[in-house]
């Protein structure tokens, strides 16, 4: 009796995918969603998933910014229990208890925002970063505690802040107590801004909603990752009200930057080495 059968070898891979075929994502192979080729999944995460032929930068979670961005073992994560509870007893189709714990689930965190104390080019700071997996990084009630804690203890420590945005806006299953959020946050920002310490504010895709409003457009030096969408209505949204075309590459990153919004577009993989140099102009 035979202990092992011959297969047939399939096809090779050839770098491009066959036409209508599906590439997945999983195993040793990944297919970018900017120019569309087939790239070796090591070559993408050791580029900290930047495409490494075209450049696209494919999201990261919340957790991965701050451990790519830190300097090694240097994180220490701060209200990681914490976890939403359900306010309005809101339900859609689903209620709002069973979408947060499917969620917390399938991502692997309580909520859509991570922070912690680490340090940066041997200087200590408080950095966070929001999760887009989470409930398309939308901030309710915990986010906003999160980032007023946050910025609590840059104060108490008297550290820089580096805050990574990737959010659709408020969460609507919080109504109100969503949207109060914005204006938590402020509060906690300026009363930070008394220790004289820098807030770094990093703009990824997409940063949108009561997040661009509020706290992610307030930085002392804002910067944005290549091409990441950064607004407040959506463009079709911002078209039917003012009946105008808008301008191509509009709410972009690079856009943004040439009006004057933005003080700078810096890829992902020059991101840490910039940082370090804006907080020691900055005296932090």
């Amino acid at each position: 009796m035979a202990w092992y059968a011959r297969q047939e070898a399939g096809p090779k891979p050839t770098g491009k995918p066959d036409k209508g075929s599906k590439v997945p994502s999983e195993g040793l192979w990944s297919r970018c969603d900017g120019c569309k080729e087939v790239i070796l999944r090591r070559e993408v995460e050791k580029n900290l998933h930047v495409c490494p032929r075209c450049g696209f930068h494919h999201r990261l979670t919340g957790r991965a910014r701050l451990l790519a961005t830190l300097d090694p073992d240097t994180f220490e994560e701060r209200d990681a229990l914490m976890e939403s509870d359900d306010p309005l007893s809101f339900k859609d189709s689903k209620r709002y208890k069973d979408r947060i714990k499917s969620t917390q689930k399938s991502v692997g965190e309580k909520d859509a925002f991570v922070w912690g104390l680490g340090a940066l080019g041997g200087r200590e700071v408080a950095a966070g970063a929001f999760d887009f997996a989470f409930q398309g990084g939308s901030m309710g009630s915990v986010v906003g505690e999160k980032i007023a804690r946050m910025l609590d203890a840059a104060l108490e420590h008297k550290a820089p802040c580096l805050l990574f945005s990737s959010s659709g806006g408020a969460r609507m299953q919080e109504g109100i107590l969503s949207l109060m959020q914005m204006a938590k946050t402020c509060g906690a920002l300026s009363a930070y801004r008394e220790a004289g310490q820098p807030y770094i504010s990093i703009l990824t895709d997409p940063t949108t909603g009561g997040v661009a409003a509020s706290f992610a457009m307030l930085g002392d030096v804002i910067i944005a990752e290549p091409k990441a969408l950064i607004g407040f209505a959506g463009q079709r949204v911002i078209e039917q009200t003012i009946r105008q075309k808008l301008p191509e590459g509009f709410q972009r990153s690079e856009f943004l930057l040439a009006k004057g919004q933005v003080d700078m577009v810096v890829p992902r993989t020059q991101l840490r080495e910039r940082l370090i140099t804006v907080i020691s102009l900055m005296g932090g």
